[in-house]
């Protein structure tokens, strides 16, 4: 029998509540649906129990990173396909990768690789939201019609009690592009708590989170205790009991801003110079040693999308030839992905995290294999200037690789394959719902089993299609 959840009435939003007015607190928005009552209303619409505490960091790469140039290497294809780059061993015998990627290469045994993921759209909001929510439609849309797991997961875990109250669920550090995912139907208290500005950056502050001056903590409880005991005069006739519930979700918010373990878990100079160094002093580096944090210190859902400068002159890995010379723009970002995804994974193991956190690296579909030329439409990092003829490589949803460690699964594997020159799964295919069903897996959820009820009050499944990937489960 299926599990059928009820969002709350209340937060079906047009649009997303900015998450910075969520943090105004002062007595008028304590008395207000502020912060303090969104949460309560995330409690009190969660469903299913957990016995253990499981998360989960999805390294997100927005435009799609090339199989061929990365994890799935066509080295005796022809030259319209293969690519420049050399091939290395790795840790897992026979298995081979490019010379982009050395230092993944030496630690290849604590992951796995996927390397027969295939989803059916061809454009990125449409792939995102395969990938993310499960939705089968091929046809880009400008908002999410389905919430992603991330969503979702929050949604259905929110009423745990084990876990620390003081910090966010559900956070994203350099958040994926909202018009490509989000909460939908579940509405913008389940959205993630956004950590938009560069962890890198000397001066990194997230927002409302922790105060630092003890005087301005001690203002704003004094000024709690004045509003709760202008609340007794009305306790009288609150037959619901909801102003004590309000208590209990205005002290949730009080420790999100007042708890030093929440101002400690995002303060990244409590971290070793040596671990700074080693996951790389750039943005990626630092957005990835932050989610370690945040999932030490018990966040249970986190993603990180490596966008931005760091990926050449458009920001993303959507390396089309009138963008980007893909090969130039491959070289320009991937020492710094290896090196930020490589220490992320030696770190989950090294800190005894690999059975509860589980890390998953994808984007929404790989390049496509046989290159392309066309005339760049400008200059910037890894594109010549207007007018330079150039190789890219396009959308590909039919086969791309992705990388699984942790969750206590079996690693040093390779799963699936792809014909000769890397374009069609031809051994062990796996879909957008596979993918899905197998993060609920890990979360402990039953995807099969878990429907939530939409704006029109239908059961929606979570997942309507696909199983977990055995080799990825614990």
């Amino acid at each position: 029998m299926s599990s059928i959840v009820q969002p709350p009435s209340l937060v079906r939003c047009a649009g997303p509540m900015p998450r910075r007015a969520f943090m105004q607190f002062g007595l008028t928005g304590m008395a207000t649906l502020s912060w303090p009552s969104l949460l309560k209303l995330r409690a009190a619409n969660a469903a299913l129990p957990k016995s253990e505490r499981k998360s989960i960091i999805m390294v997100w790469l927005p435009g799609g990173q090339s199989h061929i140039d990365t994890y799935d290497p066509k080295p005796e294809a022809s030259s319209e396909y293969r690519g420049p780059f050399k091939t290395i061993s790795t840790k897992i015998p026979g298995t081979h990768f490019t010379e982009l990627m050395p230092l993944q290469a030496k630690i290849a045994d604590k992951f796995t690789v996927l390397r027969s993921m295939n989803q059916t759209a061809g454009g990125h909001p449409a792939g995102t939201l395969q990938m993310l929510s499960g939705d089968p439609d091929t046809r880009d849309k400008p908002v999410p019609r389905l919430p992603d797991w991330m969503s979702v997961a929050h949604y259905l875990r929110s009423k745990d009690p084990q876990r620390p109250q003081a910090l966010p669920n559900y956070v994203s550090v350099n958040p994926i592009n909202a018009s490509y995912c989000g909460p939908a139907y579940l509405g913008a208290s389940y959205a993630p708590f956004s950590v938009s500005e560069d962890p890198n950056r000397p001066s990194f502050e997230v927002p409302n989170i922790g105060l630092p001056d003890e005087a301005e903590t001690r203002r704003l409880s004094d000024r709690v205790a004045l509003r709760r005991s202008l609340d007794k005069m009305e306790r009288a006739f609150d037959r619901e009991g909801e102003l004590g519930a309000l208590d209990q979700f205005e002290s949730q918010a009080m420790s999100l801003l007042t708890n030093s373990q929440t101002r400690d878990a995002f303060d990244l100079s409590k971290e070793d110079a040596r671990t700074r160094d080693r996951y790389g002093r750039n943005r990626w580096g630092q957005q990835l040693l932050l989610a370690r944090r945040l999932v030490e210190a018990g966040v249970e859902i986190i993603t990180s999308s490596l966008h931005g400068p760091l990926c050449g002159r458009t920001q993303v890995w959507d390396d089309h030839a009138v963008d980007h010379h893909i090969f130039e723009a491959l070289r320009f970002r991937m020492g710094n992905y290896d090196q930020a995804v490589s220490a992320l994974i030696e770190d989950i193991y090294a800190r005894g995290l690999d059975k509860r956190v589980l890390v998953v690296v994808t984007g929404e579909f790989g390049r496509t294999p046989k290159i392309t030329f066309d005339r760049s439409t400008g200059a910037g990092d890894a594109s010549g200037p207007a007018g330079t003829l150039q190789p890219g490589r396009d959308h590909w949803p039919r086969a791309f690789s992705n990388i699984w460690a942790g969750g206590g699964i079996q690693t040093g594997a390779v799963i699936g394959a792809t014909d000769k020159r890397g374009e069609d799964v031809i051994e062990r295919p796996c879909s957008a719902g596979d993918f899905l069903a197998t993060i609920y897996h890990h979360l402990g959820i039953d995807a099969s089993k878990v429907t939530i009820k939409d704006f029109n009050g239908r059961p929606t499944p979570i997942v309507d299609h696909g199983r977990p990937i055995p080799e990825l489960m614990a």
